[in-house]
């Protein structure tokens, strides 16, 4: 028990790592609207992204070990971040709209024990905090309006995520390892709209909202970004994101709000 609760006050300082991308859909561009013909075509997009969070919220990622409050600015987990990848695919035939948003975030947290006040000053003593997490929305939908100017989609589908953690504690010639991985599965119903003020500029906002206790107890999302298309193709975009889940099952804790400025380039095929 004192093990455990020793790895959870370890693990509640480094699990910020996994704020950096906690679910970012970004899709900054519209794509454009099919060419005349006697049938619908597909319009896609890619936007690899990054998202510039922070995280605050409780955590117990180890069963029995104790719920521990964290706060982490970006530029604390970006210290600890060995690899991070973001991309939102965004797909419409016809009226019918589809989007697939993955990220991966891979953190290493090496610090002394001496640190946590709980443990107090011993010599020798030193851990490491390997945290993995990866998160995909998939949705697809409906375009219920659709003209020159705005388009307006609703949307359902759900989140995946999956967290890993394993904890290195090294004591003078001895190193002793523990890890643990939980995942669960979020349904979502959401909104999107997109404006178009010029063939240059436009903005999109979009929100949604679920759990409903299958996976978590509740979660929801909002992000608005700023748009400038630099050709046909080519576009990026600037915004903000906030990400927040309240997941508490099986002994393992995860209730936490992610938020930060996002920042991505469209490619449309």
């Amino acid at each position: 028990m004192k093990k455990q609760f020793i790895l959870g006050l370890i693990l509640a300082a480094s699990l910020g790592g996994q704020a950096v991308a906690a679910d970012a859909i970004i899709a900054p561009a519209e794509p454009a609207a099919p060419a005349v013909s006697d049938k619908p075509v597909w319009a896609l997009q890619i936007t690899p992204y990054m998202w510039a969070s922070g995280i605050r919220g409780d955590i117990s990622p180890f069963r029995r070990a104790p719920t521990i409050g964290i706060e982490k600015s970006f530029g604390d987990i970006m210290k600890d971040l060995n690899f991070g990848g973001f991309v939102d695919l965004w797909g419409r035939y016809d009226r019918f709209v589809f989007s697939a948003d993955a990220m991966y975030i891979y953190t290493t947290d090496g610090q002394n024990i001496r640190d946590l006040p709980v443990i107090g000053n011993v010599q020798g003593l030193s851990a490491s905090v390997d945290s993995k997490q990866f998160t995909a929305a998939l949705k697809g939908g409906y375009r219920f309006y659709d003209d020159d100017k705005l388009t307006l989609d609703v949307l359902g589908g759900v989140r995946i995520w999956h967290v890993s953690n394993d904890v290195t504690i090294d004591y003078r010639t001895t190193s002793v390892t523990y890890g643990e991985s939980f995942s669960w599965v979020d349904p979502l119903l959401g909104l999107r709209a997109f404006y178009n003020f010029s063939p240059k500029f436009s903005v999109q906002a979009q929100a949604d909202f679920g759990g409903f206790s299958v996976g978590s107890k509740q979660t929801w999302q909002a992000l608005a970004t700023v748009n400038y298309a630099f050709t046909e193709k080519l576009s990026a975009s600037l915004g903000y994101k906030v990400l927040s889940v309240n997941y508490d099952k099986s002994g393992h804790v995860f209730d936490t709000t992610l938020k930060g400025p996002v920042v991505g380039v469209t490619y449309r095929f």
